[in-house]
């Protein structure tokens, strides 16, 4: 794996795990009952968002030390991804067409 490609398996993983993690523990305004004029009531009442992104940096970082321990270790190639056996793919060591 090149380093590109760590840091795109990196953030990929991250803002997956961010678009989650907005969800969690969510308050509204409505249901907080203390709405601010100009918003809607289903605007967060919270969002600590700087802690939910320091808690998705520290999951992410898991997540993706599991991922690039499989994918440099070689437990699956593209061998095992290629379910159609295409000719000419890197999975048959072809050159493509």
């Amino acid at each position: 794996m090149s380093l590109t490609g760590a840091i795109v398996l990196y953030s990929v993983i991250w803002f997956m795990v961010f678009y989650i993690m907005l969800q969690m523990r969510f308050v509204s305004q409505g249901e907080a009952g203390d709405v601010v004029p100009g918003t809607p009531s289903s605007a967060p009442a919270n969002p600590q968002v700087a802690r939910k992104a320091l808690i998705t940096s520290v999951i992410a970082l898991v997540l993706w030390g599991g991922i690039a321990a499989v994918v440099l270790s070689g437990w699956i190639s593209i061998q095992d991804l290629d379910i159609f056996n295409r000719p000419g793919s890197p999975a048959t060591g072809g050159t493509g067409g």
